[in-house]
């Protein structure tokens, strides 16, 4: 079990290593065969997409990083939620059910890493 970050630049290096493994879902879906006859799996390698462009510039300042991460988490959520559904209709193909399974942790992990961040001190704190 890997220890809990103790500075919200810790936390920031474990969401990026979250979004990486969202990004291979987003990837998988975007080349899937069945994204062409179910265009509304589009909506998670947007959501993906759209939550990774926004945090990419701000890697270097974790408070900026974070509060970001907290804009688009809804929007995140919401398209993970609707990818539980169009997913399987899509396809009841194991690896269908693996990325849902796969998004879902990926949002509830940052979720909780959002949740510890608020109480950790800032680089400029740390110092």
């Amino acid at each position: 079990m890997p220890v809990s970050p103790t500075t919200q630049t810790e936390v920031v290096e474990r969401c990026k290593k979250v979004m990486a493994h969202a990004w291979m879902v987003r990837t998988f879906i975007k080349h899937s065969e069945e994204a062409e006859d179910f265009p509304e799996l589009m909506g998670i390698v947007r959501g993906v997409f759209d939550t990774a462009r926004a945090l990419d510039s701000r890697g270097d300042d974790p408070a900026g990083y974070l509060h970001m991460l907290r804009k688009k988490i809804s929007k995140l959520r919401k398209a993970t939620e609707q990818f539980r559904t169009d997913a399987l209709n899509a396809s009841a193909h194991m690896n269908f059910e693996q990325s849902v399974i796969s998004i879902e942790a990926c949002v509830e992990e940052l979720e909780y890493l959002l949740s510890l961040a608020s109480d950790l001190p800032t680089p400029t704190d740390a110092s």
